[in-house]
């Protein structure tokens, strides 16, 4: 039998395990869901929207991405590429669409600056338009989503609004990982409460964000950023500090994007979202713990009450299989994976172990940030 202190604390800490996976589920539910507006619903006076890409070496997803822009039921649009120095066909793929997509050539890229940011600034002083939207070059959308969101932004006097578009989930690793990234995303930045009037919380999806060209104007823009590998939840907390309007919300059936084609990339990817100065040493190391301690340890605990013969300990392990597995099942569901791999969830857990503990390593040998072949100091 386990001593009783023992078997307190064992019960104590499941407590504490159970009590987050509700957290993470309540949090999902909270995510508003923006749905495509019907046809002719818009804002009020259309008014011109900028539309600005960075792409580099995007040759492969942009050909969709520009497609379904020029598709979009919205009258007045200027859309700006700005071609990041690619080596591939992507500058034939945007001179295919001129003059209705046109191409900026990105300067040479200054010292402090990271290459999103300083794409995304450098196409905001090239567009025209009284909204300047952001768009990743791998988003696909659906025909009404540009009038879906704007009149979204409006309706909520919104000076920053961003969607989550659905993650295409192809390989077995996208499909594993990233149901388990999405979780862990909308709970470490509490994302649902970025709607919340006086809530801290501030996330934007850089994905696919829209702003009033004044409010952008007003918290300075990609250039208050410029050095943060996180842009976009920087950039959502220079609003929040202005005392700006956030909205996020989710909307499946607005765009698609396929994050990452293969794990390598996918790996090097979300590396490089670790190495923000935000996600100092102790706090990864606080992960680490973290990830062990709500994720894998507490399957631990139904074959310890079954070993040492504690009936209260063995049951609260059947607890904690059941509430772990399924919750993780639900959430793959719920952003459109498939759900039998959220039974696969501590592989997702040890891909984040190795994930963080590389990251560590990296940091506390002072390695560069390396991405789309540019290379950035620590910190």
């Amino acid at each position: 039998m386990l001593p009783l202190l023992v078997t307190l604390g064992i019960l104590g800490a499941s407590a504490v395990v159970l009590v987050y996976q509700g957290v993470a589920l309540w949090l999902g539910r909270q995510m508003p869901k923006l749905d495509p507006a019907p046809p002719g619903v818009g804002p009020g006076a259309a008014p011109r929207v900028g539309v600005v890409i960075a792409a580099r070496d995007e040759e492969a997803d942009l050909p969709a991405t520009l497609d379904s822009l020029l598709a979009q039921d919205y009258p007045a649009v200027d859309i700006v590429v700005v071609d990041g120095g690619s080596t591939d066909g992507t500058r034939a793929v945007i001179e295919a669409r001129a003059p209705r997509v046109r191409r900026v050539a990105e300067p040479a890229l200054p010292d402090g600056w990271v290459g999103k940011s300083w794409a995304c600034w450098t196409g905001a002083q090239a567009v025209q338009g009284e909204w300047l939207w952001f768009l990743d070059a791998d988003v696909r959308l659906a025909p009404g989503a540009l009038r879906t969101v704007l009149a979204w932004a409006e309706r909520e006097r919104a000076d920053l609004a961003s969607v989550g578009v659905r993650v295409a989930m192809v390989g077995f690793w996208e499909k594993v990982v990233l149901p388990f990234f999405l979780q862990v995303a909308i709970t470490y930045f509490r994302v649902p409460r970025t709607n919340r009037p006086g809530s801290r919380s501030a996330f934007a999806n850089g994905q696919c964000w829209i702003t009033p060209r004044a409010a952008y104007a007003r918290v300075g823009g990609h250039a208050a950023v410029r050095s943060a590998v996180n842009e976009d939840v920087a950039i959502a907390r220079r609003y929040r500090a202005e005392g700006l309007h956030l909205r996020v919300a989710w909307g499946p059936e607005l765009g698609t994007t396929r994050m990452y084609r293969d794990r390598h990339e996918m790996f090097e990817g979300l590396l490089k979202n670790t190495r923000d100065p935000e996600f100092s040493p102790v706090r990864e190391v606080g992960f680490l713990a973290g990830f062990v301690g709500l994720f894998l340890l507490p399957l631990g605990v139904l074959p310890v009450g079954l070993l040492e013969g504690s009936g209260p300990v063995a049951a609260v392990g059947a607890v904690l299989w059941c509430a772990l597995f399924a919750k993780h099942v639900v959430f793959t569901r719920a952003v459109r994976g498939s759900p039998a791999y959220g039974l696969l969830y501590p592989v997702a857990v040890g891909f984040y172990i190795a994930l963080f503990g590389t990251s560590l390593v990296r940091k506390l040998r002072k390695r560069p940030i390396a991405w789309k072949g540019r290379s950035y100091p620590t910190g």
